[in-house]
């Protein structure tokens, strides 16, 4: 929980790396699009749930959110308050990936503020100095712990995870787990190896966090995850914030 990255090497090495599910959410991409590919990939060995980070606020200070579980696409760039109400009414869970991390992340006060799920306390992009901060703001706010390996390269599949004492059959049946605030472990792989992945995958912020990215990707609404896209039908043109 949760990958960028899906195709047969990803899950060759996650099945290597002893893993029983992926959480696979990729950025501007439409939920259908999503589960469509997640259920490509998923076999008895290893299931692949379909999510969404969402990113809630405008590009320059933009908060991402990770939903799973959802029932309807939610568009990026409408308000945090209006993404959580939707994400509300959807039952959906609602996780915190790099809390407090650079400009793109929710913090301690939105933690305070909104009902979310849990809080990521460990991320390969983090320096330990974001990992010390994201486990106090958890222990502060007392949100469970999660960990992911936030691949966005091969490298990192299998870094860290998240251990739950119940089986997880779905991805409703692991927002449900989220939900409840079911008893987990969070683990992630130590050493220089551990450490050249975690300094790549940081490396990687330099080509994914780009305005000429946005700028391409984004604010056209005939882009998927545009919130004027028609497949919103307008629903949030209320919450929008382009």
């Amino acid at each position: 929980m949760h990958v960028k990255i899906l195709d047969e090497r990803v899950v060759e090495r996650a099945k290597a790396r002893g893993l029983d599910a992926l959480v696979y959410a990729p950025h501007f991409t439409r939920l259908p699009n999503i589960a469509a590919k997640a259920e490509a990939f998923s076999d008895d060995d290893l299931q692949v749930f379909p999510a969404r980070e969402i990113f809630t606020g405008n590009w320059h200070s933009r908060k991402h959110i990770l939903a799973l579980g959802m029932t309807d696409p939610v568009p990026d760039f409408i308000t945090l308050a209006g993404a959580m109400e939707e994400l509300a009414r959807q039952g959906a869970a609602v996780v915190v990936p790099h809390p407090e991390f650079l400009t793109v992340s929710i913090d301690q006060y939105d933690v305070e503020q909104f009902d979310f799920d849990a809080v990521e306390v460990y991320n390969p992009k983090h320096l330990p100095r974001d990992n010390e901060r994201a486990v106090r703001i958890a222990r502060e706010t007392g949100t469970p712990g999660v960990t992911s390996s936030y691949a966005h390269l091969l490298g990192s599949i299998g870094e860290a995870w998240t251990e739950f004492e119940e089986r997880v059959e779905d991805v409703t049946g692991l927002a449900r787990l989220l939900k409840d605030r079911a008893p987990r472990r969070v683990f992630h792989r130590e050493g220089l190896r551990h450490e050249l992945r975690c300094a790549a995958e940081f490396a990687h912020l330099g080509v994914e966090n780009t305005w000429g990215k946005i700028d391409r990707v984004f604010l056209s609404a005939t882009e998927p995850t545009h919130p004027g896209h028609v497949a919103y039908d307008g629903r949030f043109d209320d919450v929008r914030v382009y």
